[in-house]
């Protein structure tokens, strides 16, 4: 039987505890709701129920700067993009290398997951309070939180819990219902005109190698490419312009 809690503002330990157990878990987000592993058992409960191919990894979620920065390799100028999202508290996502020390750390069923040919991944940040409490207590405990989007592979979820579906509600252990969270970060929008995603951006060439600093020169390549419009993309537009003299937009291109 799946249990079922609102957020009331504070971390639903029963959540953070089910991951910890291995279980599958549903969670809001500022664009709608995710599903939460932490395992490879739980990833795969997660592909299973989405009904999507192995081949399209999830996205790794980060609870701080500092899980960031223990996990993923960064450069000064990309690690400050981050830290300017943060600061703004925006949702976004960058597709960058993990550290070589993380990697071999990381179960390697697991990494199968969540990272694609090139040893790369989206790390993702201030994606919402009721998951960000999550991953980040889980963080604490030693443990990494991974995600997809919690509606069959193509559909929405409209931001509201009823829309999960049927099949991803009947596989999750444990389900966090707060749709007048996700309906507050988009006041002005109804369901049909919502961003249901968050924006990514690419810093990596082809081969997944990061790309180089700009120091401020232009025309250096390769460079950031935003590949999925989302929540926030006219600030972090006008972010991707304040940082880098280069970058393009490729929408669908990583895929």
């Amino acid at each position: 039987m799946t249990e079922k809690f609102s957020w009331d503002g504070v971390l639903v330990e029963q959540a953070a505890d089910s991951l910890a157990d291995g279980k599958m878990i549903v969670s809001p987000t500022k664009v709608g709701y995710i599903i939460m592993a932490s395992n490879e058992e739980g990833l795969k409960r997660k592909f299973d129920a989405k009904q999507r191919k192995l081949n399209k990894p999830a996205v790794v979620l980060c609870g701080s700067m500092e899980q960031l920065k223990e996990l993923a390799e960064l450069n000064e100028e990309v690690e400050s993009f981050y830290q300017l999202h943060w600061d703004q508290d925006i949702l976004m996502g960058c597709i960058v290398p993990w550290r070589k020390e993380a990697l071999e750390q990381l179960d390697p069923n697991v990494r199968q997951l969540v990272t694609d040919p090139r040893n790369t991944s989206c790390f993702v940040i201030k994606f919402g309070k009721p998951s960000e409490q999550i991953v980040a207590h889980n963080w604490e405990r030693g443990m990494l939180t991974f995600a997809s989007s919690a509606n069959p592979s193509g559909k929405g979820n409209r931001g509201q819990v009823e829309y999960i579906g049927d099949r991803i509600e009947a596989a999750a252990d444990l389900i966090i219902e707060a749709n007048d969270f996700v309906s507050s970060i988009q006041p002005d929008k109804t369901v049909e005109t919502r961003y249901e995603q968050g924006v990514m951006v690419s810093m990596v060439d082809a081969d997944g190698t990061l790309v180089p600093e700009q120091k401020n020169q232009r025309s250096i390549t390769p460079a950031p490419v935003l590949i999925r419009k989302g929540l926030d993309i006219d600030s972090i537009l006008i972010n991707l312009s304040s940082s880098f003299q280069s970058w393009d937009y490729r929408h669908g291109e990583y895929y």
